[in-house]
């Protein structure tokens, strides 16, 4: 079963996640500040984290940034910020998701079971297929390492970053909606702040590309619709 490794120093907070989890059959690692997560990582597999933004050692931008240098597991930040700069500062250091406080239990539940499928589907898709690289232009995607070079250049990206990417190019040529790219990508029904979130998302990818919105070589978008690439 999934490693869930939860980070909060609200004990009860941890706690209510913890039973939550365990009632899904998840196996959870909870710590109350980052160190202690750091150290768990070191000796222990995770599929997902939960990270809390306000912690007593290092915040949870610092352990979100320090855990992307080498796991690409998701990660959801769990804050009782409700802003947009958090949210753009937490999925610029690497974050999949942004849930604030006070939470719905079973909405946490269900985010982390549609990252962990998409986590699991894009691994199984990418054993399956003959060629494992997509190939726009300069911009060459391997979907089994989950490393993408543009110009001869490496791109590090999260892996939201890459699955957004990754689908626009095998829809060379289309507009992929925000409401369709959302829900392939985080698996998961179409929510009122759903479109700030791709839009981050997409803002990112081409600040790593140096790409542009008004003047693009590759992430279009269609005013009103969604986002493309073109073939050339």
């Amino acid at each position: 079963m999934p490693n869930i490794l939860v980070v909060d120093d609200e004990q009860a907070i941890t706690n209510l996640i913890e039973v939550y989890l365990k009632n899904e059959n998840f196996t959870v690692y909870k710590f109350y500040n980052g160190t202690d997560a750091l150290n768990c990582l070191r000796t222990t597999r995770i599929d997902l984290a939960i990270l809390d933004i306000m912690l007593p050692d290092i915040d949870g931008f610092t352990l979100c940034q320090k855990i992307r240098e080498t796991h690409t597991f998701p990660i959801l930040m769990l804050t009782a910020r409700d802003g947009e700069l958090d949210m753009i500062n937490g999925f610029s250091l690497g974050a999949d998701d942004y849930i604030t406080k006070p939470f719905r239990p079973l909405e946490l539940i269900a985010r982390v079971k549609a990252h962990l499928r998409r986590a699991n589907h894009y691994d199984e898709v990418s054993r399956q297929e003959k060629s494992p690289e997509l190939i726009v232009r300069g911009l060459r995607l391997n979907t089994e390492s989950h490393e993408c070079i543009l110009n001869e250049q490496p791109l590090s990206l999260t892996p939201t970053e890459f699955q957004i990417l990754r689908i626009l190019c095998e829809n060379l040529g289309k507009v992929v909606s925000s409401e369709d790219l959302f829900q392939m990508v985080w698996g998961e029904k179409y929510y009122k702040n759903a479109v700030n979130t791709v839009m981050v998302h997409i803002r990112h990818l081409r600040s790593k590309m140096k790409d542009s919105a008004e003047h693009p070589k590759y992430i279009k978008t269609v005013w009103g619709v969604g986002y493309k690439i073109d073939e050339t």
